[in-house]
């Protein structure tokens, strides 16, 4: 039996993807037509799928069996009424590595108060050399694939290392936390803070005034999971006070950030234009074909997306 996968991505992504995922599918011994076309929607078993593709309605899609999405944030689709089948997030080793190197450097950024050294104004500033690893206190917001993976990075520098999620769990050597008291009981021991939670209606907006109030005074802040965890206009306002000393911020609520919006020209504020953590088509094309593998042989989808859940 040969396969029909459909990849419906942007045009310009069809280049970049199409020889690895060819390349995998002959590694795995797997026969299948591997195209782009929309004409024979009723004919296809599989959707290589990217939220900035143009498919959005698969009612048509009446053989499909599986949605395999090439980005690791699902929120624009997972919710679509059409999607009947089961829809798998990306999880790739590659995506997750580029997530840890991009969360570590911004820490030892901030750590090591290099924004203040690296100058050319001619002062010398010894007062400014940073305490050890082991007095800083990073907090994770999100102890998934890519925040537990960044999480034990930054154990492994020395950083006193916690985290919370919305539900309980457990890490080796990591003192983890949940629900609003853990959320609050985390703030308020946290001199830099990871956010790498999904968007949902629960993380929708959680870091606002209030809570960005319970960081330490000074705290610095790293975001790069989703743009509407924090409230801009509040972050914005702790940025002022001094609450907040600085933000690195990865995504935001528009994309490509407007050049009118404040982040550009606030003295505080690090914009790096959605680059944190890129999926590799390399790597990729390999988890997403192991899926297929999976589900030819009858076996479960890795990395399903609980639908009630939202991620």
């Amino acid at each position: 039996m040969t396969l029909d996968i459909l990849f419906s991505d942007r045009d310009e992504r069809w280049a970049e993807w199409q020889k690895p995922l060819r390349k995998a599918l002959d590694d795995a011994g797997l026969k299948a037509q591997l195209h782009r076309s929309y004409e024979t929607p009723e004919a296809v078993d599989y959707v290589v799928y990217s939220p900035a593709s143009p498919l959005q309605d698969f009612t048509p899609y009446t053989r499909l069996k599986a949605v395999l999405s090439m980005w690791a944030g699902v929120e624009t689709i997972e919710g679509n009424q059409t999607l009947k089948v089961p829809l798998a997030r990306m999880v790739d080793p590659g995506l997750t590595t580029g997530m840890v190197e991009y969360v570590m450097g911004h820490i030892l950024r901030y750590h090591l108060g290099m924004d203040q050294h690296i100058n050319s104004d001619g002062a010398w500033r010894p007062e400014t050399s940073p305490p050890l690893a082991m007095s800083r206190n990073v907090g994770f917001l999100g102890l998934g694939a890519l925040g537990l993976a960044s999480a034990k990075a930054a154990q492994s520098f020395g950083f006193n290392v916690e985290g919370w999620s919305r539900s309980q769990k457990s890490v080796d050597g990591m003192m983890t936390h949940h629900g609003p008291d853990g959320l609050e009981a985390l703030l308020g021991r946290t001199d830099i803070l990871v956010l790498l939670l999904p968007l949902t209606d629960e993380t929708h907006d959680l870091l606002d005034r209030t809570r960005l109030s319970q960081l330490r005074k000074g705290a610095f802040i790293i975001n790069p999971g989703r743009g509407p965890l924090i409230v801009d206009e509040d972050l914005i306002a702790s940025l002022d006070d001094g609450q907040i000393a600085h933000a690195t911020l990865d995504v935001f609520r528009q994309e490509p950030l407007p050049k009118a919006h404040p982040f550009w020209s606030h003295p505080n504020v690090t914009v790096t234009p959605h680059i944190a953590a890129e999926t590799r088509a390399e790597t990729a094309a390999q988890v997403i074909v192991e899926n297929i593998k999976r589900s030819e042989a009858g076996k479960p989808l890795l990395n399903v997306v609980d639908r009630n859940a939202g991620y």
